[in-house]
């Protein structure tokens, strides 16, 4: 099988790396449990992207830590000969130090994409699988028939009641609840 895996908050914890750096620039909480929908509504659109910017030097990358079980379910399914497709909301530039993550924390891979149109990438590469936390991309790979998995969070909330997402509380979870999927797809 074939499977794009998304970095902020589905490999790693993101939202508390933005907070910090929008009570640090603007003096606003973003506290996580309140964020019900994919908008920002407490910064204005320059200021989100100054701390999207910041959080996506390269510093504040490779200072971060998976998720519990992360890399190892997905070592896992690279061993078992899956492809991995690692995919980002990143600009270009923050390729390199995105690499040198993956390198230290260890996590098996086949590619690495940093763009802002991970699902058409997905499509053109022929992923079957999307793991990723945002709900305009869920809803993307679905329409174009790429089954959809996530990390549940507040802003997911709507597409985890879909019946055609996968969703899991964490890592161990989500390993178990695509179990049966990778089982029967074919490896790579």
């Amino acid at each position: 099988m074939r499977i794009a895996i998304d970095i902020d908050s589905t490999l790693h914890h993101y939202w508390d790396v933005l907070s910090a750096s929008a009570q640090r620039r603007f003096g606003i909480d973003l506290p996580y449990e309140e964020q019900y929908d994919w908008g920002i509504t407490r910064l204005r659109p320059e200021q989100l992207h100054a701390c999207v910017e910041e959080t996506h030097r390269a510093a504040a990358i490779e200072a971060a830590e998976p998720y519990p079980e992360a890399v190892e379910t997905v070592g896992a399914w690279h061993a078992a000969g899956h492809f991995i497709h690692i995919t980002s909301h990143r600009v270009d530039t923050a390729h390199t130090a995105t690499e040198r993550w993956l390198e230290r924390i260890g996590l098996a891979y086949d590619e690495l994409y940093c763009s802002f149109d991970k699902v058409s990438r997905c499509e053109e590469i022929g992923i079957d699988l999307l793991i990723d936390d945002g709900p305009l991309n869920i809803a993307r790979a679905l329409e174009r028939g790429i089954i959809s998995a996530t990390i549940a969070h507040p802003w997911n909330r709507d597409v985890c009641e879909e019946e055609d997402v996968i969703c899991a509380a964490d890592w161990p979870a989500l390993r178990e609840r695509l179990a049966p999927l990778l089982a029967r797809g074919e490896a790579g």
